[in-house]
């Protein structure tokens, strides 16, 4: 009986070891961070030091917080920048100088050696001038003038032949401007962000699909993308919608288009039911002229309001032949005692005071007045 023991035991070991050993994801351990809550997120391919583990972050992507907070990268051979944005869907990342004069670093700019390169690229010509800048309406660049002289940089080339003419050239740089189209500048402070771009690793299409990339696990150099939502692609959606709405539109547009011709027709009926009586009424002989009934006659023809089971003397006399309508409950209606036929009580009514005979049989009621001609 104690054989059976050991066996549970047993199994919380090899679970227990199975555990132990089985491969730690990265993304149990990496999480977003920021050097502070103004400054952009980091995750990967990014990894910030001193917050996130090495398995956090691809080589090349490390960044550091100062001691102002803010979030630096430094570059092989260009020095540290200041990370300003990062669109990780794009894989754009915005750089400028932490010592807030960007057209120095420009001067000496190399991307090699790091996973960046510009976005696009459009050449400024720098110059040193000493004239009064301010006649000319030009931008200066204030870090790099002095009291007597001062810099310009223009990438029109009417602007470069000018200055060309009345200044001496410092130099002519690839400035990664963030636009991605050639717009001639007649002049530039170059103080505005550079933005540049990384191909490897390609996390767009994860990105696209609301995932993140990452290390598959702790010790592992494969990427994969993880957290994708599970929603179909936006063509796909838009497909569904107007697959499925526009019918859908159709057939409530219909619907109301029959109930609002079901109303009208009752209205109808019921305060105008003589609008079809030249269509129902039969050419009169020549030779004969009848004039109606007058009212009290007219009035002592039963009347009959009609229950819900519709029950008439005559089971197959269930339309009026005057409006052509099917009778309802709760309608009146009112019969000719000489033939027994049936129809709406103000149908009827307005008929017989134009006609002294019942529309379906011709036949004349007693005590009709009838001229002859």
């Amino acid at each position: 009986m104690d054989t059976n023991k050991p066996i549970p035991f047993l199994l919380f070991i090899i679970f227990f070891i199975n555990h132990l050993f089985k491969p730690i994801s990265s993304s149990e351990i990496c999480s977003n961070s920021f050097c502070r809550r103004t400054e952009p997120i980091i995750r990967f391919p990014f990894r910030l030091q001193d917050h996130q583990p090495n398995s956090c972050g691809y080589p090349g992507f490390d960044l550091f917080c100062d001691a102002f907070n803010q979030t630096l990268i430094d570059l092989p051979n260009s020095g540290e920048f200041a990370v300003q944005s990062i669109d990780y869907a794009a894989q754009n990342i915005w750089l400028n100088d932490p010592d807030n004069c960007l057209p120095k670093r420009l001067l000496n700019l190399n991307l090699s050696g790091s996973p960046f390169d510009g976005f696009f690229f459009q050449d400024f010509t720098l110059f040193n001038c000493t004239f009064d800048y301010r006649k000319y309406r030009f931008d200066p660049i204030a870090c790099l003038s002095g009291e007597n002289f001062t810099v310009f940089a223009s990438s029109s080339e009417r602007a470069v032949r000018f200055l060309a003419s009345r200044c001496s050239l410092v130099a002519t740089v690839a400035v990664p401007v963030q636009w991605s189209f050639f717009q001639p500048v007649l002049t530039s402070d170059l103080s505005g962000d550079i933005r540049l771009a990384w191909g490897s690793p390609s996390c767009r299409r994860c990105e696209s699909r609301g995932g993140q990339c990452g290390f598959r696990s702790v010790n592992s150099t494969v990427i994969e993308c993880r957290n994708v939502r599970n929603r179909l692609p936006r063509t796909a959606r838009y497909a569904i919608i107007v697959g499925a709405g526009l019918p859908a539109l159709l057939c409530l547009v219909g619907f109301f288009c029959l109930i609002c011709s079901r109303i009208i027709n009752r209205h109808r009926r019921r305060h105008h039911p003589i609008m079809e009586f030249s269509v129902v009424v039969a050419p009169q002989p020549t030779t004969t002229t009848i004039s109606g009934l007058d009212g009290p006659t007219i009035e002592s023809y039963p009347k009959t309001i009609l229950g819900e089971s519709r029950r008439l003397p005559k089971p197959d006399d269930n339309v009026c032949s005057i409006c052509l309508s099917e009778y309802l409950p709760k309608e009146t209606l009112r019969s000719i005692p000489e033939c027994q036929h049936c129809f709406h009580a103000e149908c009827i009514d307005e008929w017989l005071r134009l006609n002294g005979s019942c529309p379906v049989c011709r036949n004349s009621p007693k005590n009709s007045p009838l001229t002859h001609t």
